[in-house]
């Protein structure tokens, strides 16, 4: 592991020489190949459905599990442990970002986090007959888990990229990301299918799919880890572990010096907010309100992965010509449509659902590689691992209310329509408050050179 030094306490190094930077991203590329798949097979198809079909078997007369004595309605027990994961995340995180960026070793911490929640995920294979408790533990951690590592993987972009190259970079990240989702879908597709020709039961398709996520997650993390280099900082202050929560503080302080920063952040929060939810609840959405099979489920998530990879790049090559912002801003007015059709689509309806995932699949990626691109402008230097871990904490670790609202939704109406209605308000306002930041300020403001077109 090599390590350079830093001409100041605390201040990043730039992006190396282009044969070193190029091999860099090629490294940083692949975590987004290891752990997409957790996201798409785990979190997106299969953990929701069969966690609570769990859920019910265990469920009294009236449909309520009982965890830590507390009603809740198995249907909404999913959705409550992946509220109550990212509430982990937000404790974990800024601690975490607040240590890389003092030590300047982020891939120890990268390393710990990809393999607790590769082991968690992993440990999803004893999930049988009503252990619904020991499935939300292991949800809660292998999605903090996934939290924390992605944070101290954002962060890693602004010293591989230079300015001009994060939008690409940000965006062919996210198409490793859905190119490895869509070959793991596959294989998954052919477990499930044929799991009598292959001496198996349903639910034993479903655990080997899940389990074998964590597997594809912790082998190919090896990749970016021996790629990635730890950049060295000028020791300042007190120790990281010993001052970690003091070290929060002082990073919340730092951010109200940048107050166009924290408005970038809270639009997208809000918005992120939504994106997360639709992609944690589709498959339960189809599954119980639509009455799709997991077959249905599954290739319509295999078709989001394959038009997700040209969605990422088509929408990072539209953001050169019109600006970063305004390539969100017109993705969030098609996610938008897409949840207005979601409410009224008919069930039993596989054609429609289909053209709904296609719908998705061509603004989630960009979306979100955009979304980090820009917001990596916006940090102030040296300040990577911790403002990254505030993004993170709005990419997931604040996403906890859209979870939420949508189990509160079910749980009081006994409607998945009601429920998925209640995020078209995450989609309007996070438009509202994006188009309200003025970005190019923004970017001078945090002390970075502003590119040509943002």
């Amino acid at each position: 592991m090599s390590t350079d030094t830093a001409g100041t306490a605390g201040q990043a190094e730039q992006p190396a020489g282009t044969a070193e930077r190029r091999r860099e991203q090629r490294g940083w590329y692949f975590y987004d190949f290891a752990c997409s798949v957790y996201s798409t097979s785990v979190l997106t198809v299969f953990l929701g459905p069969y966690l609570t079909s769990i859920a019910k078997a265990a469920a009294d007369a009236d449909g309520f599990v009982h965890p830590l004595g507390i009603p809740v309605r198995a249907g909404s027990l999913f959705a409550y442990a992946v509220s109550v994961s990212i509430v982990v995340a937000v404790v974990v995180m800024p601690v975490v970002g607040a240590a890389a960026d003092r030590t300047g070793r982020k891939k120890p911490l990268l390393a710990a986090a990809a393999y607790t929640g590769a082991t968690a995920t992993a440990c999803m294979f004893f999930l049988d007959g009503h252990r619904y408790l020991l499935g939300a533990f292991l949800l809660i951690v292998a999605n903090a888990s996934i939290s924390v590592s992605m944070a101290l993987y954002n962060a890693y972009l602004p010293q591989i990229a230079t300015p001009d190259e994060r939008d690409a970079v940000s965006s062919r990240g996210w198409a490793f990301g859905y190119t490895s989702g869509a070959f793991v879908l596959v294989l998954n597709l052919v477990l499930y299918t044929g799991h009598d020709s292959f001496g198996l039961s349903e639910s034993d398709a479903v655990r080997i799919c899940v389990a074998s996520a964590g597997v594809w997650w912790g082998a190919f993390s090896l990749v970016p880890l021996r790629r990635l280099r730890d950049r060295r900082v000028t020791p300042g202050g007190a120790g990281a572990v010993g001052s970690g929560w003091r070290q929060l503080r002082a990073t919340l302080r730092d951010m109200r010096r940048h107050p166009l920063t924290l408005s970038f952040l809270l639009a997208y929060l809000v918005y992120n907010d939504g994106i997360q939810t639709v992609i944690s609840q589709a498959s339960l959405y189809g599954s119980e309100e639509l009455g799709l099979d997991q077959t249905t489920l599954i290739t319509a998530v295999l078709l989001v992965q394959v038009l997700a990879v040209a969605g990422a790049l088509g929408m990072g090559r539209l953001a050169r010509l019109y600006g970063a912002k305004r390539t969100i801003l017109g993705s969030l007015a098609v996610w938008t449509l897409i949840l207005a059709s979601a409410y009224v689509l008919p069930a039993d309806a596989p054609v429609f659902f289909y053209t709904l995932a296609a719908a998705i699949g061509l603004v989630l990626g960009g979306s979100q590689a955009l979304s980090r691109s820009l917001f990596s402008h916006l940090v102030p230097r040296g300040k990577e691992a911790e403002y990254f871990s505030a993004y993170e904490m709005s990419d997931r670790g604040l996403s906890w209310l859209g979870p939420l609202v949508f189990g509160l939704g079910y749980q009081l109406t006994g409607s998945y329509r009601d429920a998925i209605l209640s995020l078209v308000i995450f989609f309007a306002l996070g438009s509202a408050l994006l188009a309200r930041v003025p970005v190019r300020a923004a970017v001078a403001a945090a002390g970075n050179p502003v590119p040509e077109r943002i």
